[in-house]
């Protein structure tokens, strides 16, 4: 009988009907699974990949590839994978345990004890009317107890996805990064940027992809979850090293309406004497959507604003749209030459809000290079260094993704690497133009953004404690999901009012909760609006009420203020971790296991996080609380920052938490500074 195994050069390729399977080396201890019913396997040609997607070239590595009468195995390193003559793969470590067993039942599979009537596929390829198909790949669950964490951001305030039931799309304060890191020593990249569905059920563990041509997923297996994570950056990149003025506070708001207000607030600053890096000219600058430049009317005279703010040593960030209104002295030309993203039915328009609207197409690189162009003569050329690319998602009115197309096909089957390719538009053009140390802020990102630059933070969020704890999840498991870039609105987006005692208070624990984030930054829409300023342009949009530290009342003043110099003596130990960011790809804030992995209770810690190695944060959550109990890692002492008491981990202590004080601990004599 004819093998179904083969092996080309480092491949060991599987075919069985219509199926062909490739396994192969993709860095250290980790291996690339495609598979295909296509004719040939999709995005690669004549040998050469043409759609790594998150990926990137493999360094050589051998692999020890077996193939007998039973099936064939491929090894490197650490990592294992065997797959049966009836096509089934399980993946196992150095030790020879088992990491991963692909859910089949099936009579083909007759050597198996899943043998059975119900006619299930690991592999599913259901077939989508006169085109590609709709993929689902199933694992078993293996241990009950197994732990799951990373797959980006998503507002709910679970760390551990296990029972977990995700969306795999992107949507305003949604960001699907699907890569999972699991308690049994493993990681997962979901290498496909279609619309689909993960579940980490407890029986079975269920990946869909709506539209797609084949299946692609990568694995490593490691000794710890560091190891785990270096070797997915090696294989995705890395963020560059973090600029000076990033590391400080950012003001922002919705939306300084004119370059007088801003000027005004950044003199108020450095006048109270108040440590800023960063202030941001919000959207609405510009006369129409699509226009990528200053409406002069409200914002006359941009270079000399720039200057003056570059004399206070303050950066400016502005605001960046995709979307392009048609009534944009753009629009036409955009249009002709194929620059916007088409709607496979109904009048071509995505979003309604200041105008009817279309994005540009992000995955078409002519389309890619007109934007910067129009970026860098009227924003880069006049200084202009860092950006906040907005609706990165993209956001679009109704979220019907089989509604839209691409450059590069249907959103169903790439949409969700659009955040990498915005981000890779304006990383492209600015290295070009000679810059390093490369960040602009997304609200979205897929696996991979990282590389281009990608600051992450959270979307439009709630004003709300909820929401507060959503975020704490979301921005740990961003960093596990090779984002170590992130951060939120301080005080949340909507439904701030700035009056209101309840509000101060949150906005309070929020504030002490961003001073130990990758990046501290104040935005939010806050009530009631101001007045409308103008008639024309951008003027046409409202601006929320102030949102300066001294905006509300002496008292948090006083508290934000604290927490501004804190941050400022923080400085020189977040750069020690960005650069850890750098060259390895760790996570600024982790959960307890990553550097804790042996201690069991480590892992069931889903409130608290490290920052960087020596510091242990546990932030406020819940209105009116005034002392928390929180757990210390084992294996080192911890020191309260705030007391200067010490104590032996492996164990939980309460501590007091007055308004003005966030719970943080220093691990084994770290010098307290704050």
């Amino acid at each position: 009988m004819t093998s179904n195994f083969s092996r080309e050069q480092n491949r060991l390729i599987y075919r069985y009907d219509a199926e062909k399977l490739w396994v192969e080396p993709w860095g250290e201890n980790s291996l690339r699974v495609r598979s295909t019913k296509m004719a040939e396997m999709p995005g690669v040609s004549g040998g050469n990949a043409l759609e790594d997607w998150a990926l990137l070239p493999p360094k050589t590595c051998a692999a020890d590839i077996k193939i007998g009468e039973n099936g064939a195995s491929i090894r490197n390193g650490k990592l294992e994978i065997r797959i049966s003559n009836s096509g089934r793969i399980s993946g196992y470590n150095s030790r020879g345990e088992m990491l991963l067993d692909e859910y089949v039942r099936n009579r083909r599979d007759i050597k198996s004890k899943t043998c059975s009537a119900l006619e299930i596929e690991a592999r599913e390829f259901k077939p989508i009317a006169g085109g590609d198909y709709e993929l689902a790949v199933r694992f078993e669950s293996l241990d009950p107890h197994e732990k799951i964490y990373g797959m980006g951001q998503y507002q709910q305030e679970y760390l551990d996805l296990k029972g977990i039931d995700l969306e795999l799309a992107q949507r305003n304060s949604q960001a699907s990064v699907p890569f999972a890191l699991s308690s049994l020593g493993y990681g997962f990249l979901w290498n496909n940027p279609a619309v689909g569905r993960v579940t980490f059920g407890k029986n079975i563990t269920t990946w869909e992809a709506r539209s797609a041509k084949k299946i692609d997923y990568w694995i490593t297996a490691g000794d710890s979850p560091a190891e785990i994570e270096e070797a997915y950056a090696k294989a995705t990149g890395t963020v560059p090293m973090m600029p000076d003025y990033a590391m400080g506070f950012w003001q922002c708001k919705l939306r300084y309406q004119t370059q007088d207000e801003l000027l005004e607030v950044a003199r108020e600053y450095k006048k109270r004497g108040l440590p800023i890096s960063v202030i941001v000219v919000d959207y609405f600058h510009w006369p129409f959507q699509g226009e990528w430049k200053f409406d002069p009317v409200y914002w006359p005279d941009p270079d000399a604003m720039i200057a003056e703010l570059k004399q206070m040593g303050i950066e400016l960030m502005v605001s960046i749209w995709p979307t392009v209104d048609r009534r944009s002295e753009n629009f036409e030309e955009m249009l002709q030459k194929g620059y916007l993203i088409r709607t496979e039915r109904g009048f071509r328009i995505v979003m309604a809000f200041q105008g009817n609207t279309i994005h540009y197409d992000a995955t078409n690189p002519e389309a890619r290079d007109y934007l910067w162009a129009k970026a860098k003569q009227n924003y880069y050329d006049k200084g202009i260094k860092v950006f906040w690319l907005d609706e990165a998602e993209p956001e679009y009115s109704v979220y019907d993704f089989d509604n839209y197309r691409y450059h590069l096909g249907p959103d169903l089957q790439v949409g969700n690497i659009y955040p990498l390719m915005y981000a890779k538009t304006f990383f492209d053009g600015m290295q070009a133009a000679g810059q390093q140390n490369i960040l602009n802020l997304l609200r979205c990102a897929w696996a991979g953004s990282q590389r281009y630059g990608a600051l992450v933070w959270s979307g439009d969020i709630h004003s709300s404690f909820e929401s507060l704890r959503n975020q704490l999840a979301a921005g740990l498991n961003m960093g596990i999901a090779g984002i170590p870039w992130w951060t939120t609105d301080i005080g949340g987006f909507h439904g701030g009012w700035i009056k209101d005692p309840h509000f101060h208070e949150l906005l309070i624990r929020w504030f002490e909760y961003g001073a130990f984030c990758p990046v501290m930054r104040i935005h939010g829409d806050r009530e009631p609006h101001k007045p409308q300023f103008g008639t024309t342009g951008g003027a046409t949009c409202l601006s929320g009420a102030d949102n300066e530290i001294w905006s509300y009342s002496d008292k948090v003043y006083e508290i934000c203020k604290k927490y501004l110099f804190l941050r400022e003596k923080l400085k020189p130990y977040i750069a020690e971790q960005m650069k850890a960011a750098h060259e390895r790809g760790t996570p600024v804030i982790r959960p307890l296991f990553y550097d804790f992995p042996e201690d069991e209770a480590a892992w069931e810690i889903e409130n608290q996080y490290l920052f960087g190695p020596n510091y242990l944060v546990a932030p406020i959550l819940y209105e009116g609380q005034r002392e928390r109990t929180l757990y210390l890692p084992a294996g080192s002492k911890w020191t309260n920052a705030w007391t200067g008491e010490t104590f032996d981990g492996g164990h939980s202590i309460t501590v007091e938490a007055p308004l003005d004080r966030i719970p943080v601990f220093t691990k084994d004599g770290t010098k307290i500074i704050l």
